[in-house]
């Protein structure tokens, strides 16, 4: 019988050593979180502002869960970038199964929230509690992107704990994999780092359009 790892309880060592994924050592690997993004329009400044006020007056020194961040901080932030409208459909709770190097043993588990069109794999947004550092989620979500239906093409994700924003980017390379990591960002700089995170939404959601079409 085949043994079951849970994707929560993967770690770097694991990922090295089962699917031979490994961080790029080119600064320029993953351009697109530097790309120039469009300016914020007046009304998106004043949702940013918005979802700043409202994530100070609920969270008033207390831990978040999953579900308050993606409600509080992560949907209004999708929604403006364009991800609740077709092309896009959203998956909530998808099961992800990769099968290991050694025989006998398989590697499973959700994604909190998963975007896709019909032929791009989008953004995996893995929600950890505002008590955790966002990187900790990075094992699994690099889980998650390496198991893309279209592995021939890069995969996105967004770490995020409600405060710290981190984007990811996967490319398949053989049998195993290369991954790059945006700056952190923070939503407590609304007027510098929350409008990138909006842009770099648009601009993933915007090469997913391009590259998969509508159909």
């Amino acid at each position: 019988m085949a043994q079951l790892i849970q994707a929560k309880d993967l770690d770097f060592d694991i990922l090295r050593e089962q699917f031979a994924i490994i961080e790029a050592d080119d600064e320029q690997f993953f351009f697109e979180w530097q790309a120039t993004v469009p300016e914020a329009t007046a009304d998106e400044y004043a949702w940013m502002e918005r979802i700043r006020n409202n994530y100070r007056d609920l969270f008033n020194g207390r831990a978040f869960s999953e579900e308050s961040v993606k409600m509080v901080v992560l949907s209004p932030l999708l929604d403006m970038a364009g991800f609740y409208r077709r092309p896009f459909r959203l998956e909530t709770e998808t099961s992800v199964s990769v099968e290991g190097e050694d025989e006998g043993q398989m590697y499973r588990g959700k994604i909190d929230v998963l975007l896709v069109n019909r032929r791009f794999w989008v953004l995996v947004v893995e929600a950890k509690s505002t008590i955790f550092n966002a990187r900790l989620g990075l094992p699994q979500a690099l889980f998650y992107l390496f198991g893309a239906p279209e592995p021939e093409r890069p995969a996105f994700a967004l770490l995020t704990n409600g405060i710290d924003f981190v984007f990811v980017k996967l490319q398949r390379v053989g049998f195993g994999a290369q991954y790059g990591l945006s700056r952190v960002f923070s939503l407590l700089k609304p007027t510098t780092d929350l409008p990138i995170v909006l842009g770099l939404l648009k601009h993933l959601s915007g090469a997913a359009v391009s590259t998969g079409g509508a159909g």
